[in-house]
């Protein structure tokens, strides 16, 4: 039976867990600011109205 041997740490070990730590951050900050824009009162009103317009029976 062999034995178990751990390998040595090498210098980059964790450095894609830090990468996905802060693409995620990245992710979510863009995600809130985006809410953010489109839940704002300009853009709510402009997509009321446009959906107003598209769903208007011309007479």
């Amino acid at each position: 039976m062999r034995a178990f041997h751990r390998r040595p740490p090498r210098p980059d070990d964790g450095s894609t867990t830090v990468e996905y730590a802060i693409v995620t951050v990245a992710v979510a900050a863009f995600a809130a600011v985006l809410y953010g824009l489109l839940t704002g009162d300009s853009v709510v009103s402009w997509l009321t109205s446009l959906l107003m317009k598209a769903l208007s029976v011309p007479s």
